[in-house]
């Protein structure tokens, strides 16, 4: 079974690598590059299992990192050090990346302070007073999670499910729609009066499925059907079911 999906919350390498350093607190001016590479390649690794389409830009950046992080490894040999200290003294590899990320950081967040003006601009209207109550905006965005945290933790289910599998198996072809999925996924949460972690929405062992599934949690997601949130860093995703019906939404299922 393949997939081509394109989804707008995973916006480019670069706002993956910026959302790991943010999440593990790392200074941006002193990357750890063996840490962040590693953390890295297994977001890829959950991409390249959903086969999405922009999963090129980010091989790209991981090759970047893993070339960095082979010159901070190469070994300094006691008759060149003089020679090295003179050529690499005031260019660390990292610096490049470094600049790259404190500008994309820099867009990012005027970014956001535009679209914050543009909400808070969107609320204003010219007109006598009125209650205004039923265009409040859904209380969503108190919860922290974002796609990249969903993609972490279905790289973590993923990695659990495959020390789990038995050593042998007869695996049977099954398909499965993304639209099926979401409305199964409605009722597992329902199961769960209306609340539940991450882990427990995926039963399944079969990976078409388990992608399938993760696909219709997004979709899910961008309807605001339902909300996730994470307490803190490295803690269980809880998903909570918000709206009970999905099924009169016009808008298509799929890519872009």
């Amino acid at each position: 079974m393949s997939y081509e999906v394109k989804v707008d919350a995973f916006e480019g390498p670069l706002d993956l690598l910026l959302h790991l350093i943010q999440r593990l607190e790392i200074d941006i001016y002193d990357i750890p590059v063996s840490q962040i590479t590693t953390q890295y390649m297994e977001h890829i690794r959950a991409m390249q299992v959903l086969e999405l389409n922009e999963a090129s830009e980010y091989l790209v950046m991981a090759a970047t990192l893993l070339a960095i992080k082979s010159k901070t490894l190469l070994p300094v040999h006691e008759g060149e050090i003089d020679e090295v200290d003179y050529e690499f003294d005031e260019e660390d590899p990292r610096d490049e990346l470094v600049s790259r990320l404190i500008e994309y950081k820099k867009y990012k967040e005027a970014a956001g302070e535009l679209k914050k003006l543009e909400k808070d601009r969107a609320v204003l209207y010219s007109k006598a007073p009125a209650d205004l109550s039923d265009l409040q905006q859904p209380d969503a965005m108190d919860y922290d999670a974002n796609a990249y945290d969903m993609l972490g933790a279905f790289q973590n289910m993923l990695r659990r499910k495959q020390l789990r599998a038995p050593l042998s198996t007869r695996v049977a072809r099954q398909e499965v729609s993304i639209k099926e999925q979401m409305g199964s996924m409605v009722d597992r949460l329902k199961s769960f009066k209306g609340r539940a972690n991450f882990s427990d929405l995926f039963p399944s062992d079969d990976q078409a499925v388990l992608v399938v599934s993760f696909l219709s949690l997004l979709e899910l997601m961008k309807r605001q059907v339902i909300a996730v949130e994470q307490q803190k860093n490295f803690t269980e995703l809880s998903v909570e079911l918000r709206k009970e019906t999905w099924q009169d939404e016009e808008e298509p299922i799929g890519p872009n």
